[in-house]
């Protein structure tokens, strides 16, 4: 391609801004505003996703090897779950209801795009999903692999986890499994920060949607750090309440991260949306 030549619309990047510090603060205040304005929906979300965790809960109660997988790769596969709150955030933001109709439109309005499953559509939110949802069996095959082969005795509740893995007086296995864990979550992080929220709103590839999470994250990796944070301290309040938490919780992070979209990401330069759904009616 020639210097001069102007990259293809599918591969622009949106620029992204530069936030102060304590912004991450600032996105939960915003958040909890947004899911007292929703009420019973954002709510439905989060007893909806609590719901999902104590049926893993439920299934590998008595095999906790399989469960620290199995939670934290649910958690990887989240940030999708959570895409019709960023509607509902993204209604409130222009003035409209934020009402269920909302979240069936978000979920369901792709099945009336084409059927180019590599356009530039809403089926980009599908791939997405589906490669995080591979990222998460990955990894709850590679923490059920590490646990059962390297602990000393089976590890069937949290009770033999603590004992034989966290406390173990020989060997490394739990800063490997942590070391391991932070390998993946580092890079899945920067891949979702903005990814979903901005395929959802704007008319942007999967791919320029990734990178440009990433570049949001390059260039405030401290207000980002804090943010990851926050995340990794509100999921683990939730799942301290067995669970119960989570109902509430969720829904906070999500409309938050909506605006965490909305304050590192300038989109005013790609097209809207549902502005191509309107041209397609």
């Amino acid at each position: 391609m020639h210097p001069s030549t102007p990259p293809p619309a599918s591969l622009a990047l949106p620029p992204v801004r530069s936030i102060q510090l304590n912004r991450p603060l600032h996105w939960l205040r915003l958040g909890w505003r947004d899911l007292r304005r929703c009420g019973w929906i954002s709510l439905a979300h989060g007893l909806a996703l609590a719901l999902v965790g104590a049926a893993i809960v439920a299934g590998t109660h008595n095999r906790f090897w399989l469960l620290a997988g199995a939670l934290s790769g649910f958690l990887v596969v989240a940030p999708v779950l959570a895409s019709s709150l960023y509607a509902l955030s993204r209604a409130l933001e222009r003035g409209e209801p934020a009402q269920a109709s909302v979240v069936l439109k978000t979920w369901l309005n792709w099945q009336n795009q084409h059927l180019n499953k590599w356009g530039n559509d809403y089926w980009s939110l599908v791939q997405f999903g589906a490669l995080l949802a591979l990222a998460g069996t990955g990894w709850v095959l590679t923490s059920a692999a590490l646990i059962t082969w390297l602990a000393p005795v089976p590890i069937n509740n949290p009770g033999d986890f603590v004992q034989h893995v966290m406390l173990a007086r020989s060997g490394f296995l739990f800063e490997l499994w942590l070391l391991l864990g932070g390998v993946l979550a580092g890079p899945i992080f920067a891949s979702t920060v903005v990814t979903i929220p901005l395929l959802l709103d704007r008319r942007l590839g999967l791919l320029p949607a990734v990178l440009t999470s990433w570049r949001a994250v390059l260039a405030n990796p401290l207000p980002m750090a804090l943010w990851a944070a926050l995340i990794m301290g509100i999921t683990l309040l939730g799942m301290a309440t067995a669970l119960l938490g989570l109902v509430l919780l969720m829904p906070l992070l999500g409309h938050a991260s909506w605006h965490a979209y909305r304050d590192l990401v300038d989109c005013t330069g790609l097209p809207r949306r549902d502005a191509l759904d309107q041209e397609r009616r």
